[in-house]
C-alpha cells in the first residue's frame, strides 16, 4: 500500500489547529501571525544582517543605534552598504510573548522547528530570548524553508490547488526535555502502530531497562486523550515522558515521506501488514498485541545525527567557491551582534 498523504492531513497538522485541541496536555505556546514582511526577510537568500532593536526595550538610544549600525566595505572600485531590516512592531509583540513565557522560549513554524539550524547558536540550543536569536535560526535552517516554499511536498493529490497558508511563529515555553525521554508515535487508521525514540541515534540504557512501563505509559496517554480525538485518522505524534512518568503531547506530524520514519521505514508502516519490535541491532522480538517498540540496543548500533548533515551552511559553500564573497562579513557582523546582547542581559541586574 503507498503512502496517499493529502494535502489537508497537512494542513490539519499545523500547530494551530492542533494546540487547541490537546491545549491542556502539551507545553504553553502562544501563537503570533508572522507578517509578510517579515516572511519575505525570512525567503530572503541575500540578507543575513538582523537589526539589534530588540535586545532590551529598556536600554538607551545609543545603544541601539550602534547595533543597528550599517555594515560597510569597500574596495577599490566599489562600496556596498548593507542596513539590518526593521520590525518594530512584530518585535514589541515577540518581546512582550517571550516575556510572558518566562524570558526564553523555543521557537518553530506552522510545522517545523529549526532542529537543523542549533549548530549555529552560541549555546548550540534552539532556547530563544530575542527576535534576533529566532531570526538567525530560522534563516539557517532549510526544515524552516521547507514550511515557507513548499510545505505539501509529497502529498499524493499534488495536481489540486494548494490550500491557503497563514503563517504563524509559534512560541513554546522553554523546557530542559531530557534526551532520550521523547518518543515518535505512528498511528494508522487510528491505532498506534510504532515507537521510536526521537534520538535513535544515541544508546539510552533506560530505555532497555524499562520499555515495558514506556510501551504501555505511551499507550494508556494515546489511548486516553489522542486517539479519536484529531481530525485525521492517520498522523504522528511526538511525546514527552517525564521523570515522574507522565506523558505530554510534544507536537503532531503528517502520516508521510515528509515526517522522519525514525527506526521504522515508510514502506513497513504504510504496507498494512503487522510490524516486528525487531530492534536497531536485528534482533527480532515476538509479535504482539501493541505497537511495535523500536530503539537502539548497544552502543554498537549508535549511529550519527542525522541533522549533521546541515551543518555546513550553503553560505559558506558559496563562500568557497567564490560566488559570494559579502555573505562571510554578513554573517560575522551577526554573530557578533548577537554575542553582545548576551553579554548586555548577562551585566543586567
Amino acid at each position: 500500500m503507498n503512502c496517499s498523504m493529502k494535502k489537508e492531513q497537512v494542513v490539519n497538522c499545523q500547530f494551530s489547529v492542533w494546540y487547541p485541541l490537546f491545549k491542556k496536555h502539551t507545553i504553553k505556546s502562544l501563537i503570533l501571525p508572522l507578517p509578510q514582511n517579515v516572511i519575505d526577510y525570512l525567503l530572503d537568500d541575500g540578507t543575513l544582517v538582523v537589526s539589534g532593536g530588540d535586545h532590551n526595550t529598556q536600554q538607551t538610544n545609543s545603544s541601539d543605534s550602534d547595533a543597528e549600525e550599517d555594515i560597510q566595505w569597500s574596495d577599490d572600485e566599489t562600496t556596498t552598504t548593507v542596513t539590518a531590516p526593521e520590525f518594530p512592531e512584530f518585535t514589541s509583540t515577540v518581546l512582550e510573548a517571550i516575556n510572558v513565557l518566562g524570558g526564553r522560549a523555543f521557537p518553530k513554524l506552522n510545522w517545523s522547528a529549526p532542529r537543523d539550524a542549533n549548530w549555529i547558536a552560541l549555546n548550540s540550543s534552539l532556547q530563544c530570548q530575542t527576535l534576533s536569536d529566532i531570526f538567525l535560526l530560522f534563516k539557517s535552517s532549510d526544515f524552516i524553508t521547507h514550511d515557507l516554499t513548499q510545505p505539501f511536498l509529497r502529498c499524493s493529490d499534488h495536481d489540486t490547488p494548494d490550500p491557503v497558508i497563514s503563517y504563524e511563529l509559534v512560541l513554546r515555553k522553554w523546557s530542559e526535555l531530557i534526551p532520550g525521554g521523547e518518543f515518535r508515535c505512528f498511528v494508522k487508521e487510528n491505532k498506534l502502530i510504532g515507537i521510536s525514540p526521537r534520538d535513535y541515534t544515541q544508546y539510552y540504557h533506560h530505555i532497555s531497562k524499562q520499555e515495558e512501563q514506556l510501551s504501555q505509559s505511551i499507550q494508556e496517554f494515546f489511548s486516553q486523550h489522542i486517539q479519536y480525538n484529531f481530525l485525521d485518522e492517520d498522523f504522528v505524534l511526538d511525546v514527552y515522558r517525564d521523570s515522574w512518568g507522565k506523558v505530554w503531547l510534544i507536537d503532531i506530524n503528517p502520516f508521510g515521506e515528509v515526517t522522519d520514519s525514525l527506526l521504522f521505514t515508510w514502506e513497513e508502516l504504510t504496507s498494512g501488514n503487522s510490524i516486528s519490535g525487531g530492534q536497531q541491532d536485528g534482533d527480532v522480538a515476538q509479535q504482539q498485541e501493541g505497537p511495535a517498540f523500536r530503539y537502539t540496543t548497544s552502543e554498537v548500533t549508535v549511529q550519527p545525527s542525522p541533522c549533521l548533515s546541515y551543518r555546513i551552511p550553503r553560505d559558506f559553500v558559496d563562500l568557497s567557491t567564490g560566488e559570494d564573497a559579502y555573505k562571510l562579513i554578513d554573517f560575522l557582523k551577526l554573530k557578533k551582534s548577537q554575542q553582545e546582547e548576551d553579554e548586555e542581559r548577562g551585566e543586567q541586574p
